[in-house]
């Protein structure tokens, strides 16, 4: 409800009136009380229909989440990466989807219990809530610079609990027997997985010219480290390997993509072929990254070095434009070749309660 009262030191008529916690008050100009109501009634209506421009305050007009959104995106492209950008589009257009939902129309109608509402409704991961409260605070900073918010209310956001659990957890043999029995088209990727120790993404991009089959060395770039490993190749890989093609034409043509967000996109793919393999059999959860883990982890219970292991799993940096080799690489390979080939019969047995869908 609006009011009029008088100032001592004005001679009008002053109009007062609440705004979402908000005290506007305006002088009406108008000396004599009944032109003062007219004015009031006036301003009334268009408080009513979200017409503020008679108050010419900054920050009060309110903002389109939709509008204000498409607007921030666009802001961001000369200023964040591709890959930045792409998830701060992708983050905020789902909030935008949320806040539609829940009637939520302006920004200044954004509170912090909608921001926890909306972290709760995701059935994400602590991690990756937190990454989308991220990107939605950054977003709310920026509008209060512009002064179209007086605060950011996503800074008193709670934070989801952050749960520690080891998702790349070392697999057994029952869980390599399970994988292999239905790995169907990616079997040479989880066996170059598990063979090199490489990242997901690394053995993704491999190609047959990273392969001398001469030497059985296995040349390729570290993408995290940003250095060029050259270490041995197991027997194992090789005789799965055609030496009739080489050049660059991809190993796994599904997964091969030089943008490393596509790329991973991609990676989702064997990544929950696996999972499901392990999920029906009644296994614990795993990761493509956990063939990493395992290969480092065979290598110590065969007695090879943390040292030597440091070196064969590309840990160390170095100049991209450096061949690394391992400096023991005949006692490497011999460590490599060790590695059990879980498709050879009767390397590992599936157990009798045990039945791969």
């Amino acid at each position: 409800m609006s009011s009029l009262y008088r100032r001592s030191a004005s001679p009008y008529w002053w109009w007062s009136s609440d705004f979402k916690g908000r005290r506007l008050r305006k002088s009406t100009r108008m000396s004599q009380k009944h032109l003062a109501e007219k004015v009031r009634t006036q301003w009334d209506l268009n408080l009513m229909l979200g017409d503020f421009s008679f108050l010419n305050l900054p920050g009060l007009s309110p903002t389109d989440v939709n509008g204000y959104i498409h607007y921030y995106v666009g802001f961001l492209t000369s200023r964040k990466s591709e890959a930045s950008w792409t998830t701060a589009s992708g983050v905020l257009n789902r909030f935008s989807q949320y806040l539609k939902k829940t009637g939520i129309t302006y920004l200044e109608d954004i509170k912090v219990q909608h921001v926890d509402a909306y972290l709760d409704s995701m059935n994400r991961a602590p991690k990756t809530k937190r990454n989308h409260l991220i990107e939605i605070s950054l977003m709310l900073d920026q509008a209060v610079k512009e002064e179209l918010l007086n605060r950011n209310h996503a800074k008193k956001a709670t934070l989801p609990k952050m749960i520690t659990e080891l998702r790349h957890r070392q697999l057994d043999d029952v869980d390599l027997a399970i994988i292999w029995d239905g790995a169907g088209p990616w079997r040479l990727y989880y066996a170059f997985l598990l063979h090199t120790g490489l990242r997901a993404g690394d053995v993704a991009m491999l190609t047959h010219g990273n392969i001398d089959p001469e030497r059985k060395y296995l040349v390729s770039l570290i993408r995290k480290s940003r250095r060029i490993h050259e270490f041995p190749l197991s027997d194992v890989l090789l005789s799965q390997v055609s030496n009739k093609v080489a050049g660059e034409i991809p190993l796994f043509h599904d997964l091969y993509q030089s943008d490393g967000r596509r790329r991973n996109d991609k990676l989702t793919q064997p990544r929950l072929h696996m999972q499901a393999l392990l999920k029906a059999a009644g296994r614990p959860k795993a990761t493509l990254h956990s063939f990493r883990v395992t290969f480092n982890n065979r290598l110590r219970d065969l007695g090879m070095s943390i040292e030597d292991r440091q070196v064969l799993l590309a840990h160390a940096a170095s100049e991209t434009t450096k061949i690394y080799t391992h400096p023991n690489a005949k006692l490497a390979r011999e460590f490599v070749n060790k590695i059990s080939d879980p498709s050879h019969p009767g390397t590992h047995q599936l157990p009798d309660n045990v039945t791969v869908l």
